[in-house]
């Protein structure tokens, strides 16, 4: 099966069956995403219950962004030259090593804070390298009408995620010892590595060997390669800027939740699970939303809208207190609901445009790019929390991310991002063909 693009001028060669080849992939990171959800929210509240430490919970999420902002374009890279399908199947398997190494030194009993980190930092090492290769393989493996949809969906599992892995993990943690519970994860990633090894054909873009000998050259010269193609686009680069922006300043105030949770409501690990929780549901409704209505007709008023949205909820959420929890429930809903809009819209545009054989070192440029400042972030979001209150944090990260939309409508080349061919020309309009009379 074969489709092409006519915009980017990209070519899918598609398995005959090609949901049945998909699904297990599906399925397996699902699965696998679920247990890493557990890991994430015990070993988040066992720092928070044992230091209560905003400096320790902005530096466990310092040590996790470290390896995609320095490391990712080169990840990027490999993945583009190296066989995908064993690159995530590697990366799995690291994962869990790393997530045994914390069972055992729990069971022993001498887990200590340097311990986590250095699980975190592997953890997202490995995912810099996983996570590109599966999101660059999605393009050669699923018709391109298909790729909003599947972002909805796939917006939509994260949040059903979201939803379980909080409850699930405040339930576990109260009745489970903390080795079991990060046990449950080595299980999750032996049945995604188990369904991608055996069921699932992951294919290579036509025009790059796996074969090919990599040197320190060539990897340097991809990746200027991928800069080059990214800061070009005039387009691109102000939405990579943007989202660098807002992720300075939204990412410290979502690790900071549990302290929110127990400073400023004076609340325990199951409201911080409900928080989670709606969040995820938000995420849920959004990407259902958006799998079924597609969002407006231009993908990118779509994406600014969701950001739009998503400033307005963190805003109000730092406007509440003790006596309006439930109000910040419902705005982590919405906030959920929008995060679907701006992430689903974007990444389909980004899988239209974006070449597959450029996907790998693309996405990890973007996504080191705009990780990049989240770190500045994270040193500067302790400080003020400890001075000003976390809900200062909050307004501060609410009031811009709106802003940022609002800027989006108005900046002409992120508006007409969809419309433009990579580089920043708008694509030429299709002749008319008149009809015979």
């Amino acid at each position: 099966m074969t489709v092409e693009n006519s915009d980017s001028q990209i070519t899918q060669d598609l398995p005959a069956h090609w949901l049945r080849n998909y699904l297990p992939m599906w399925v397996g990171q699902a699965v696998s995403l679920l247990g890493s959800g557990l890991v994430q929210f015990a070993l988040v509240w066992y720092m928070t219950e044992k230091t209560g430490s905003a400096t320790v919970l902005a530096m466990a999420t310092f040590v996790a962004l470290l390896p995609r902002v320095l490391l990712g374009p080169f990840a990027g890279a490999l993945v583009d030259r190296l066989n995908r399908k064993a690159i995530m199947i590697i990366s799995d398997s690291a994962v869990a090593l790393a997530t045994f190494a914390l069972v055992v030194s729990f069971h022993l009993g001498i887990t200590q804070i340097w311990h986590i980190y250095a699980a975190l930092f592997v953890r997202s090492l490995c995912g810099s390298f996983q996570g590109p290769a599966l999101q660059a393989s999605v393009s050669l493996m699923v018709p391109r009408e298909h790729f909003a949809r599947l972002g909805g969906i796939n917006q939509a599992m994260f949040g059903v995620i979201d939803i379980v892995s909080p409850p699930l993990g405040a339930l576990l943690i109260s009745v489970m010892t903390m080795q079991s519970v990060l046990a449950i994860d080595l299980v999750t990633a032996a049945i995604a590595i188990a369904l991608l090894a055996f069921l699932v054909h992951v294919p290579q873009p036509a025009s790059v060997s796996t074969t090919e000998a990599l040197t320190p050259k060539r990897v340097l010269a991809d990746v200027r390669n991928g800069l080059k193609y990214a800061v070009g686009w005039s387009g691109m680069f102000k939405v990579i800027v943007m989202a660098s922006l807002i992720n300075m300043l939204a990412s410290p105030a979502f690790s900071l939740l549990p302290l929110m949770v127990t400073k400023v409501y004076g609340k325990g690990a199951a409201d911080v699970a409900w928080l989670e929780s709606a969040l995820g549901l938000g995420v849920v409704a959004g990407g259902l939303l958006l799998g079924v209505w597609g969002g407006f007709k231009r993908k990118t008023a779509t994406t600014l809208t969701g950001l739009l949205g998503m400033g307005v909820g963190i805003t109000i959420l730092g406007l509440t207190d003790r006596s309006t929890y439930m109000l910040a429930v419902g705005m982590m809903g919405v906030v959920g609901l929008m995060n679907s809009f701006a992430n689903g819209a974007l990444g389909a545009i980004m899988q239209t445009k974006i070449p597959p054989e450029m996907q790998g070192r693309i996405f990890t440029v973007i996504g080191s790019l705009s990780s990049a400042a989240s770190p500045l972030g994270m040193l500067l979001a302790a400080p003020v929390a400890e001075q000003l209150g976390i809900r200062a944090w909050y307004l501060i990260a609410g009031i811009f991310c709106a802003a940022m939309g609002l800027y989006g409508f108005i900046e002409r080349d992120v508006y007409t991002l969809e419309d433009q061919e990579p580089g920043g020309k708008l694509a030429a309009a299709p002749a008319q063909v008149e009809e015979p009379l």
